[in-house]
């Protein structure tokens, strides 16, 4: 998984599965647009994304989570619940704003 830290007047935490990055997912009028830019980050497993993801809350930090084990590891950690999850094309995502 790639995750991407943006510092702006908050934290935006960008996190995705590797195999999608620079894909482009559409399905009637919803994109999901997962941009190098944006989710290219530093590539880590499942432990320290858990890390990153509790450390990043403590700061209030808002959350771009894109593909199936990002999402996993999402649930895993209760950042987010199965509610908040959608799809376009199949592939899951989540934003929370905390």
């Amino acid at each position: 998984m790639l995750v991407k830290i943006h510092s702006a007047y908050r934290y935006v935490v960008a996190i995705c599965d590797k195999d999608i990055l620079g894909k482009k997912f559409e399905e009637g009028k919803f994109i999901l647009d997962v941009k190098e830019n944006f989710f290219n980050g530093d590539e880590v497993d499942e432990e320290r994304l858990i890390e990153i993801i509790r450390d990043m809350v403590t700061e209030d930090a808002t959350f771009n989570v894109i593909g199936e084990k990002s999402i996993n590891t999402a649930l895993s950690c209760n950042l987010i619940n199965k509610t908040g999850v959608k799809k376009i094309q199949g592939v899951p995502y989540a934003l929370v704003l905390l």
